[in-house]
């Protein structure tokens, strides 16, 4: 950018930082606008004149992007960028940059506890103690829920990458047997891989970790369900596509899975329903609000790499672009 312009920079969507959270500002001079939520309708409105948008869920689309010939540059405050037309910002020449890596320690964590919560019935039996059933036993412990260990159970992830990868040495510290999957219909999974459908059918806990794209949406439906011999628990921290949520329902109504751990889902958040919380209060499915990501000291790295990528692009080197 220039020297001899100040640029503006417009945070759409503040409130997805958590108020503890001390939030930097870059050292050149600049001014700098934020709204704590942004609707649709006013993007275009809101970013008239920055030279920089900063987002983190808020779509930038080809419509917007083409009525603003003052954008620059386009910070994600996240490592998913799909709310953004990466197309219309080549053509446009404005620099997208997003986060990356931040998130393996807290997104694992979250994983194991969905994991260990659903194999132990940690939440029904909470609730039977909150209802008395403790005081009312006839000896020291109950068995109305059934207790499985991780060690010695498989699990399969699908998705390898840093995040998948993590969750499967976690995986191996704890004694389980760890599978990767290959693609769905890939009759050659690759090395290290076993076949999407040897993992459906093998798994006691399969974890998701892909992105979602054209090739994973409703990656695991019926026909997965169906297949999965061992009734396993199924974790979702990666995008609520990539499950077919109706068919979710359908599996634990018929038991074709131990229980579900979603920590993601199609519409963030539902305002207009969601099949899944229709059984959300099952003592066998856990759903979170998109919170693996959210531990203090990773939503504190997910703001320094975003004013780092703002400065970079600032100082006419920009870093982890993603167009």
């Amino acid at each position: 950018m220039s020297d001899r312009q100040t640029p503006k920079i417009v945070f759409l969507d503040s409130d997805t930082f958590a108020s503890s959270i001390e939030r930097s500002l870059p050292s050149v001079d600049h001014e700098w606008v934020e709204h704590a939520a942004t609707d649709k309708r006013n993007i275009a409105e809101r970013l008239d004149g920055a030279s920089i948008a900063v987002t983190n869920k808020v779509p930038i689309g080809r419509e917007a992007i083409w009525n603003l010939p003052d954008l620059k540059m386009i910070a994600v405050a996240a490592t998913g960028y799909n709310v953004i037309d990466l197309e219309a910002c080549r053509e446009a020449d404005i620099t997208v940059s997003n986060v990356q890596g931040y998130a393996t320690e807290t997104l694992l964590e979250h994983v194991f506890a969905l994991m260990l919560g659903l194999r132990r019935s940690l939440v029904p039996y909470r609730q039977d103690v909150i209802a008395g059933r403790w005081q009312e036993a006839g000896q020291f412990c109950f068995f109305d829920h059934p207790i499985h260990d991780l060690a010695g159970s498989t699990l399969g992830i699908v998705g390898s990458g840093t995040l998948g990868s993590a969750v499967g040495r976690l995986g191996e510290a704890f004694g389980m047997e760890v599978i990767y999957g290959g693609r769905k219909n890939d009759s050659e999974p690759g090395e290290g891989r076993v076949a999407f459908d040897d993992l459906i059918a093998r798994s006691d806990v399969i974890s998701l970790h892909c992105p979602l794209t054209d090739g994973t949406r409703g990656l695991i439906g019926d026909a997965e369900f169906a297949a999965m011999n061992r009734k396993p628990i199924l974790i979702n921290t990666a995008r609520g596509g990539v499950v077919d949520e109706d068919a979710a329902v359908r599996a634990v109504e018929q038991g074709h899975v131990s229980g579900l751990g979603f920590d993601v889902l199609s519409e963030e958040p539902p305002r207009s329903g969601n099949p899944l919380l229709a059984i959300a209060d099952r003592p066998n499915v856990i759903i979170t609000p998109h919170i693996a990501w959210a531990s203090e000291s990773a939503q504190s790295e997910v703001w320094r790499q975003t004013i780092e990528n703002i400065q970079a692009f600032l100082d006419g080197s920009p870093i982890r672009v993603v167009t």
